[in-house]
């Protein structure tokens, strides 16, 4: 280490105490992203409901797709809850009236002084229009028309989808609406995927459109084959007789089930061999192949693969020409089927001097990638052979800007896994909400069309997770979206006057990770934020505030589930009520057992649930420890 970089780091390190022990101010406000909403000026309304009387009907085209048809069953159900009066649907084949809601593709649009462009509106973009007494819902028939009807219950009629549980209807018996609408749409990326933490109907609401295949909601990106699946490919049933088709180790000098060797031709061709076997087998439905080794750093490293690697320079390069050999394999015979693979921990540095066929995307995933900073500012990563003071408090090109930068010079196009949580501890707060909207917006000039979701299982466990999953779901649709804005809607539902407390604690410790430390996926509980006794109590006491605020049954039970990973962060720590000395300390942990287990929390990480009560000694015990 140079000296210029050791003074550099020693600063580093400074700052970090400084912070860490209060004692040196840092910025108390949070970016969240994206764009502040402005309140549109309306000078002129259309009234399509007043005091319980309409002359509007609901048309839709007597030949409507499925998902067309749920668009204006969803319309009219939620103008009934608004207003109290359930407009009729009527299908095209009727006679044509001034006062219509139009919905979908219809015969309509032949009349209308206006083209609906729905090439450029693709499957899921739409418009929302009002021509004089008309109101416009037209978008793409798989899922854009049911889009823009989520879109205008929300953007003209203040309905709000937050969770499965919690929709905010309002009540209104005049509902009337921007008299000059004309509003388009379209996703900011192709794939944006929610990981099911709701139901497919709130999933659809917030326009993910992932791994489910419902034909009223427009089915989505569906996968034939998902996540490991080179196991199903090469079975490991066959290295009793071909040893050869898996990984060679040199440090074992033998081969082993960890991995697939890729560049041999025999498991090419067992692997497209049983590829047939699952695209022939699979719903039409169902048009992508995944390509996805086991999660170890166990790749192969044989004389063929590694000639690849040192030509190409990465790993990778193997998986890339394997992926490709296989969309080669079935160009004519399933000409619909796409390809992608994971860019995953061996694989996730680029190759050099390859390209992708144009059905082939590589899955990104930066796994040690600090994500309380943005992708293009932070080069902190998270592992062992980054301990070190040089790299702790050093500072370093973003080697993930750099990977993703170079499979879109490898691929047409990319997607990126984003991960949200903290799999080796559910309950501590992930400081991620502020990279959302930069990251994304980042990503949409660098190839990338797609975002999944990768959260291992028990994810809705996982802290302030349903706030986290509906701000994703708004930035994955709109980089630019107001996120303070959708924040505090959320918060105020979700909290009710508890709400700002809550939301003081989150600015709180998501301030001072950004200021002083990082956030990674998997931290251990001393890694996030380091609290002084001040600010614990501090912190500690917005918590009561909420608690001691007018709340409904349910806002209760969610502030007691947020405050659950406080008290969990301060019992590894031995903070406030845990501190080591206090004689009630294992009392007060088995009372957070409890409470974890009355709230249906019944694992800390992603890798095994907690253990029976009797099994744990509570003494000699930290919440950390019941995994």
């Amino acid at each position: 280490m140079t000296f210029t970089k050791f003074l550099s780091a020693l600063l580093a390190l400074i700052q970090f105490l400084g912070i860490s022990l209060n004692i040196m101010p840092f910025e108390k406000k949070v970016d969240y992203g994206g764009t502040p909403y402005s309140e549109e000026n309306i000078t002129q309304w259309l009234t399509l409901i007043d005091d319980g009387e309409s002359e509007y009907s609901i048309i839709h085209s007597a030949q409507a797709s499925p998902s067309e048809m749920t668009a204006a069953r969803e319309l009219q159900k939620y103008l009934e809850q608004i207003s109290g009066l359930k407009l009729p649907l009527v299908d095209d084949n009727a006679d044509v009236k001034t006062k219509e809601i139009i919905v979908g593709k219809t015969s309509r649009e032949d009349s209308l002084p206006i083209t609906i462009d729905r090439k450029t509106l693709g499957d899921e973009g739409f418009r929302l229009l009002v021509l004089g007494d008309k109101v416009i819902i037209a978008g793409g028939e798989l899922r854009g028309t049911l889009y823009g009807v989520y879109t205008f219950l929300e953007e003209q009629l203040g309905c709000r989808f937050f969770t499965d549980s919690l929709e905010v209807i309002p009540k209104n018996s005049k509902v009337k609406i921007n008299a000059r609408l004309d509003d388009t749409q379209l996703p900011a990326f192709e794939a944006r995927h929610l990981n099911g933490d709701g139901s497919v109907a709130w999933q659809v609401k917030q326009k993910g459109n992932v791994h489910f295949s419902n034909p009223e909601y427009g089915g989505g990106y569906n996968n034939i084959l998902w996540d490991v699946t080179l196991d199903k490919l090469v079975p490991d049933s066959l290295f009793a007789n071909h040893p050869e088709y898996f990984a060679y180790r040199e440090e074992t000098d033998k081969r082993t089930v960890a991995h697939v060797c890729l560049s041999n031709p025999g498991s090419l061709e067992v692997a497209i061999e049983n590829a047939r076997r699952y695209i022939e087998n699979a719903p039409e439905f169902k048009n992508i192949l995944h390509v996805g080794q086991k999660d170890n750093s166990d790749y192969c490293q044989c004389n063929g693969c590694k000639a690849q690697y040192e030509l190409y320079g990465s790993p990778a390069a193997t998986m890339v020409n394997f992926t490709n050999a296989l969309s080669d394999a079935f160009s004519e015979e399933f000409p619909h089927v796409t390809y992608t693979f994971y860019a995953y921990i061996e694989n996730e540095k680029p190759p050099a001097g390859l390209h992708c066929k144009s059905n082939v995307t590589p899955v990104f995933c930066p796994i040690n990638m600090c994500y309380a900073h943005p992708i293009y500012e932070c080069g902190h990563l998270d592992g062992s052979e980054y301990e070190t003071f040089e790299f702790r408090f050093g500072r370093h090109e973003s080697l993930y800007d750099r990977y993703l930068q170079g499979w879109g010079q490898v691929a047409d196009k990319i997607y990126v896994y984003n991960y949200t949580i903290n799999f080796l501890n559910y309950l501590q707060f992930a400081a991620n909400l502020q990279t959302f909207a930069p990251n994304f917006k980042y990503y949409t000039n660098h190839k990338v069309a797609g975002i999944y979701y990768n959260c291992g299982g028990g994810h809705g466990l996982a802290s302030f997770n349903a706030l986290r999953n509906y701000i994703k779901a708004k930035t994955m649709w709109d980089p630019d979206c107001d996120v303070e804005r959708h924040m505090e809607e959320f918060l105020a539902a979700y909290y009710g006057e508890g709400a700002p407390y809550i939301r003081q604690y989150i600015d709180y410790i998501t301030a001072k990770v950004i200021a002083g430390g990082h956030s990674f996926i998997m931290e251990w509980h001393y890694q996030t934020v380091l609290l002084t006794t001040p600010e614990v109590k501090m912190l500690d006491s917005l918590f009561d505030k909420a608690l001691a605020a007018n709340l409904n049954q349910e806002q209760g039970k969610n502030v007691d589930i947020a405050r659950l990973s406080f008290q969990y962060y301060k019992a590894n720590l031995f903070r406030g009520e845990f501190f080591i000395l206090n004689p009630f300390r294992a009392k007060n942990n088995e009372k957070l057992y409890d409470d974890l287990k009355a709230h249906g929390i019944n694992k800390i990480c992603s890798f095994s649930p907690m253990p029976a009560k009797e099994d744990i000694n509570f003494l000699l015990t930290n919440p950390v420890d019941w995994r």
